[in-house]
């Protein structure tokens, strides 16, 4: 892919970013998370942002910056995190997850950006920032534009809330604008008008009080860890649906003609199967690909560890056992009911023999947007004028906590712009972000502005 001085001193500047390890999982990085808070202000400042400030919160900090051409123009306000997960386990990486990289791939022939973060959020997030800069180079901006930029949205965003709250009126806008989620594919795009809730729960189960002889003791007390696999394995039915009592009392239901347009994005199963290296996919009997990963709550276990895990052999019966689980939730699931569901069920289903501990880490709500909002409207004009297809409406398996909670502090809608692909590997080693799908998004995002005050001028 040939690209232009200006699109390769904007690629050059990308990396930069992702060289630093802005991990807010970890307190060992603590630094670095606010050495990339700096970085993105400096690249607000660089635009010609008229107010930039990194301002701090209990946890790490939240970057502002504006741009505001008329008080009487409709304002925008760009979300984005530059924080980033954890690049464990470091050893699956095919080169180092904060060293950088270009390579072409299957999917990305002309070559993707392979690093930590590179998708998920700071290849999307700099999108806006470049965008903004390309509009400028060649203008004026059609509208006032402000960007909050966190860095604790892979850690649950704790402190988000209150920052907004405590921010209104700098924070006063029409319509948030953000870049986290996929886009389908570069031939069918399309905009993600759903994600799921979420709901993060960790269990202990302690059995003895201290880790015993196998031998001496295997056979007479109850195992933590196999009882912990016993109780976890009793979570989903023989059709895999999800046996918590009352889980699935406020699931909204869709008809035929809703299932058929949820369709629309078509998922190729062959393919998704040979990206993941499966046989056979698996998921709750009587609904396919799509719905499984979008419209269907699930309950997954994302870490498990007890007992003596180090190289050789040590016979113990370990005294505890833990799980961290995660349940994606649908519309009308509050995901603190779910929690408590959870948390109820978990301790009734525990052994004799066993003490059980449930923490709620964090959650958020599932999130709804409208296509007949002037918002949805310009996205969906922008990919099309770009792509050269109308992009399709979908719902998404993943999660946003914060997007909901924005619409009912600020009280204006989300349009999630996102350009990254399924097989783009986020949350995992060799995550990357392909060369071409950043430079569309910067294109798509630039034309954005423009359209959507077009369509806000002819209602006003």
């Amino acid at each position: 892919m040939t690209l232009s001085d200006q699109q390769q001193k904007q690629l050059n500047e990308l990396i930069e970013f992702l060289k630093i390890p802005s991990i807010s999982a970890d307190s060992n990085y603590t630094n670095d998370v606010r050495l990339a808070a700096k970085w993105v202000a400096d690249s607000l400042q660089e635009i010609g942002c008229q107010e930039v400030e990194v301002i701090n919160t209990p946890g790490h900090p939240v970057v502002y910056g504006e741009l505001m051409v008329d008080n009487s123009l409709p304002t925008v306000l760009v979300y984005g995190h530059y924080d980033v997960q954890p690049p464990d386990p470091v050893a699956l990486w095919d080169s180092p997850p904060f060293d950088p990289v270009i390579k072409a791939t299957e999917i990305h022939p002309e070559g993707a950006l392979f690093a930590r973060g590179a998708c998920d959020d700071k290849g999307q997030l700099f999108m806006h920032v470049k965008a903004v800069e390309n509009i400028l180079s060649q203008g004026e901006l059609a509208c006032n534009i402000k960007f909050m930029i966190e860095g604790e949205e892979e850690v649950g965003s704790d402190n988000l809330e209150n920052f907004i709250k405590g921010h209104l009126e700098k924070l006063k806008c029409d319509l948030i604008l953000i870049s986290d989620t996929g886009i389908n594919s570069l031939q069918k795009p399309a905009i993600t008008t759903g994600l799921r809730g979420l709901s993060y729960m960790e269990v202990t189960v302690t059995g003895p009080n201290r880790d015993l002889h196998s031998g001496l003791y295997g056979g007479t007390v109850a195992n933590p860890i196999n009882m912990l696999c016993e109780m976890i394995a009793s979570l989903h039915d023989e059709n895999y649906q999800i046996t918590i009592p009352n889980f699935y009392d406020t699931v909204k239901t869709y008809t035929a003609e809703q299932r058929n347009d949820i369709e629309k994005a078509p998922i190729d199963n062959e393919a998704f199967k040979a990206a993941l290296d499966l046989e056979a996919l698996h998921g709750e009997e009587g609904y396919t690909t799509l719905e499984r990963k979008s419209i269907r709550p699930t309950l997954d276990v994302n870490g498990i560890w007890g007992g003596y895990t180090g190289e050789g052999a040590k016979t113990v019966i370990p005294s505890k056992a833990h799980a961290k689980i995660s349940m994606r939730l649908v519309p009308n699931q509050q995901w603190d009911e779910i929690s408590k569901l959870f948390a109820t069920h978990f301790k009734k289903i525990a052994p004799k023999g066993v003490r059980v501990e449930v923490t709620t880490h964090h959650g958020g709500q599932p999130y709804v947007t409208p296509t007949n909002t002037i918002g949805y409207q310009a996205a969906s004009k922008s990919y099309e004028s770009v792509f050269g297809i109308t992009p399709v409406a979908l719902r998404d398996g993943g999660s946003i906590p914060i997007v909901p909670m924005f619409e009912e502090v600020l009280g204006c809608k989300t349009i999630l712009m996102g350009f990254g692909l399924d097989s783009d590997a986020i949350h995992s080693p060799n995550e990357h972000y392909g060369i071409k799908n950043f430079f569309l998004g910067i294109e798509t995002i630039s034309q954005f502005y423009d359209n959507y005050v077009a369509l806000w001028k002819a209602q006003h």
